[in-house]
């Protein structure tokens, strides 16, 4: 069935602790700085922190196209894994993000997979194009996340100056 597995899913492996990943994974006005298309977010209803119930707002552009997405944390797991779910300004179900946090083999680091289910109304699904401009909203969300991975990897990964 269509909601059953995932869009999109990817994984990479960072020479960081997972404790520095959360950190930016579960904070969105920080992790959007490593996004693709999103590019602002926001906590919502005085909401300052990761915890289950919190809810954040997150715009996204693609060219002139502008929207946002009110999302709900459904689990903040510090380490471990981040999960939110999707909805439209009028609570539509957009999508699930989900972030898991493993320890590498070697103990030096971590293992980050993310993945993006559907949970969109099938009826509502031409509108979110119309709305993005995105006609392949799964190669698009694989391409996002690999490109959002591999940021968070560079930026833990590369000394920071002074």
């Amino acid at each position: 069935m269509l909601y059953d597995k995932p869009m999109a899913v990817g994984r990479i492996a960072i020479d960081a602790p997972a404790a520095d990943v959360y950190r930016i994974i579960s904070d969105p006005p920080v992790m959007i700085t490593f996004a693709e298309e999103a590019y602002r977010a926001h906590w919502l209803d005085g909401a300052a922190g990761a915890a289950v119930g919190a809810r954040f707002r997150g715009h996204n552009r693609k060219g002139r196209r502008h929207w946002y997405t009110n999302c709900t944390i459904l689990e903040a797991e510090p380490d471990r894994r981040f999960a939110y779910r999707v909805d439209t300004a009028f609570r539509l179900p957009i999508s699930r993000w989900e972030y898991d946090i493993a320890p590498t083999a070697d103990g030096r680091g971590c293992v980050v997979t993310e993945t993006n289910w559907l949970r969109a109304p099938l009826w509502f699904i031409p509108i979110a194009l119309l709305i993005t401009g995105t006609f392949n909203r799964p190669g698009a969300n694989r391409r996002h996340i690999v490109t959002t991975l591999e940021r968070i990897k560079r930026h833990l990964e590369t000394p920071q100056a002074a």
